[in-house]
């Protein structure tokens, strides 16, 4: 059986990528872990930094609980997405210290994952650089196989 992680999150290229998943290299003998990485902006570090903070204790609390509402409501909707597709798939919300390509990665190679499933935005060569790209880092650092998916334009 193969193991294949797709990595998801609110954007139409996630939701794209999965879609192609489906059409394209979907066996119903695989298991599937569509997974969104939250990055979790209130770490302690953040805490304790000599940085002062503008946000009170209480407005953390809230914009966490707005974070996890939005994380309820992807996983919701896609598991009804998989199951409309035809798709037994295990849908997970990780949170994690780190930035969401390193938690995608960190999984991927934590489970002996087959292939990894991404979107792609299409960002230009300069921006890709100045920014980074989640996609070109999943694909340098994991031990499998990755597909990023480009949308259609």
């Amino acid at each position: 059986m193969s193991t294949v992680l797709i990595a998801v999150d609110e954007s139409k290229y996630a939701e794209n990528a999965f879609r192609w998943y489906a059409a394209h290299i979907h066996k119903p003998t695989n298991k599937v872990i569509l997974l969104h990485a939250m990055e979790n902006i209130f770490i302690p570090e953040m805490r304790k930094s000599s940085f002062p903070s503008t946000m009170s204790p209480g407005r953390i609390q809230e914009l966490q609980k707005e974070s996890d509402e939005k994380a309820k409501v992807l996983k919701e909707k896609y598991a009804v997405m998989a199951a409309g597709l035809g798709i037994d798939a295990e849908v997970r919300v990780e949170k994690s210290d780190s930035k969401p390509e390193h938690t995608i990665v960190d999984i991927a190679n934590k489970e002996k994952v087959t292939c990894v499933v991404t979107g792609s935005r299409g960002m230009g060569i300069i921006r890709r650089t100045i920014l980074g790209s989640t996609s070109d880092f999943i694909l340098h650092h994991t031990l499998c196989p990755v597909a990023v998916v480009k949308m259609d334009e």
